[in-house]
């Protein structure tokens, strides 16, 4: 099968399992895990950042970043199809007590501009706004992308308003090779952000959240209250590491071989829509003759795994397990369709 669900499914390769194999190991718990301290050490030093995190997900470094950076009853302000909001299983409201004020975005980006005029006055009867989190790229806005000098303004509007600015990066390096931006640049504008390493860098588990030491040392306080501790974890770290080391800038073939199959997509009568196609994720809206359930079946019939998202649009997410073999059949098929 050709699986083009999410980047999620992808497997660790001959090397990085081999790096796992032989990954020295230790008890995390403890700080005595030494592939775990290299890989805290090394992300944070990309980053630029003071130290890391490592956990077994995104959704546990975003939901503890909202958690230390946040009290009871403040308000969260965030794109309206964030993944912090969407598909966290309403961890914002469960672990901190918090409210969300939501803003309708470009493909799932916000500007300062809007941020701005969604920060409460200060009035008993509104909860304080504490945290802005941005999600770049964005999953439900296919892969889109953050224009850098917009977050520099954002930023600016958080620190005039004395608001935390937490980032979702789960798929961060797309954006980076995307844009040409650098993860030292972002580690200077963030209070916290969170990376993917399983996702398009191919790591079987695991995510990192990074930020200032006093924060990380909070964070690492939430972690174990949430149930997130994990002991001889270096034998996953180290996936993480070496994707981190080696993984990177072979995104750009995911994002080729997201445009190529795209292009075919406009071509046919029944897409009725294309979202702009930046980086590895295709959604496409769908009608005439499929519902988005019967073109994905349609699909599965011919080998290939895609997922209907909604009643009329199908999500396409481009990965290291695609090559372009696959993704020669996966146009020739549309073709015939």
């Amino acid at each position: 099968m050709i699986d083009y669900r999410s980047d999620t499914v992808t497997r660790p390769g001959a090397e990085m399992l081999e790096a796992m194999r032989n990954a020295p190991v230790g008890d995390d718990v403890f700080g005595e895990d030494p592939t775990v301290n290299q890989l805290q050490e090394y992300a944070a030093s990309m980053f630029g950042m003071e130290a890391a995190l490592y956990c077994p997900s995104g959704t546990m470094t975003n939901q503890i970043a909202i958690k230390v950076h946040t009290r009871p009853g403040d308000e969260v302000i965030c794109e309206s199809h964030s993944h912090i909001y969407v598909y966290e299983g309403g961890g914002i409201a469960f672990n901190s007590g918090c409210q969300v004020k939501l803003i309708p975005g470009d493909y799932g980006r916000i500007t300062a501009g809007q941020i701005l005029e969604s920060i409460n006055p200060d009035d008993v009867h509104k909860p304080r706004t504490r945290l802005v989190g941005l999600e770049n790229t964005s999953n439900r806005g296919g892969g889109s992308c953050y224009d850098f000098e917009e977050i520099l303004k954002i930023r600016k509007v958080c620190t005039e308003n004395n608001l935390k600015f937490h980032l979702d990066g789960a798929r961060l390096f797309n954006a980076l090779v995307a844009k040409g931006n650098t993860p030292a640049e972002y580690g200077k504008i963030f209070d916290s952000i969170s990376i993917c390493l399983s996702k398009g860098l191919g790591a079987p588990v695991g995510s990192l959240l990074l930020g200032t030491k006093e924060f990380i040392d909070q964070a690492r306080r939430i972690r174990k209250v949430f149930g997130g501790g994990m002991r001889q974890a270096g034998i996953i770290a180290a996936g993480g590491l070496y994707a981190l080391k080696n993984n990177i800038e072979r995104l750009g073939i995911d994002h080729s071989h997201a445009t190529a199959i795209a292009d075919t997509l406009r071509e046919k009568e029944f897409v009725t829509e294309i979202f702009p196609v930046e980086t590895n994720i295709i959604i496409f809206g769908v009608g005439g003759k499929y519902s988005a359930k019967s073109l994905a079946e349609e699909f599965g019939k011919n080998g290939i795994k895609v997922i209907a998202i909604s009643p009329t649009r199908i999500r396409i997410v481009t990965h290291l397990d695609i090559s372009s073999e696959m993704v020669e059949k996966t146009v020739n098929l549309i073709r015939s369709l």
